[in-house]
This record gives structure tokens, C-alpha cells and sequence, in this order.
């Protein structure tokens, strides 16, 4: 199984939690994770069910390298860390 962790500051604007599920990449293991949370989903992906810009995903300690296809690689014992972008001057 994959773990699956939201920041705090995504869990302020829509309930996100910790989950795991079972997958290959990493759109399996969200498609999944985001079955049966649609809110969580849209604030996450985008229409094109791509990454949204404000939104970083690490996989094992590890940034996302397919911002598009989520094709990145996941195995059991993996931990997905969603992090929404933070910005300020």
C-alpha cells in the first residue's frame, strides 16, 4: 500500500485524509485515493486531471518529475506528501 499525507494548510480549505491505497504510479494510487473524494480532487488536479500549479507532490522524499501524466513510479511502502505551493515577499 501507498500512504498518501495532505499538508495542513489543504486541510484547512477541504478534508483530506491520510489514506493508503494500492498502485503502480502515481495516478493510479490518486485516481484511486480521489474516487471517493471529488473535492479533494479538484483541488489538487485540474480539469485536464493534470497537477494543479499551486500544488507539489514528493514521492519517497522525492519531487514529482510528470506534472502531467503522474506517471511517476510508486511501490508498496511508498509515502506520497501533497503540499500546496506557499508564496509571500
Amino acid at each position: 500500500m501507498v500512504r498518501i499525507l495532505f499538508t495542513a494548510n489543504i486541510q484547512r480549505h477541504v478534508a483530506c485524509p491520510e489514506m493508503e491505497v494500492d498502485g503502480a504510479t502515481l495516478r493510479e494510487v490518486l485516481d484511486k485515493a480521489f474516487k471517493e473524494n471529488a473535492r479533494a480532487r479538484a483541488y489538487v488536479l485540474d480539469d485536464q486531471a493534470t497537477l494543479r500549479k499551486h500544488m507539489t507532490i514528493f514521492v519517497d522524499g522525492h519531487a514529482l518529475r510528470d506534472r502531467i501524466r503522474l506517471s511517476d513510479t510508486v511501490t508498496p511502502g511508498s509515502v506520497v506528501h501533497i503540499f500546496q505551493a506557499l508564496s509571500g515577499g
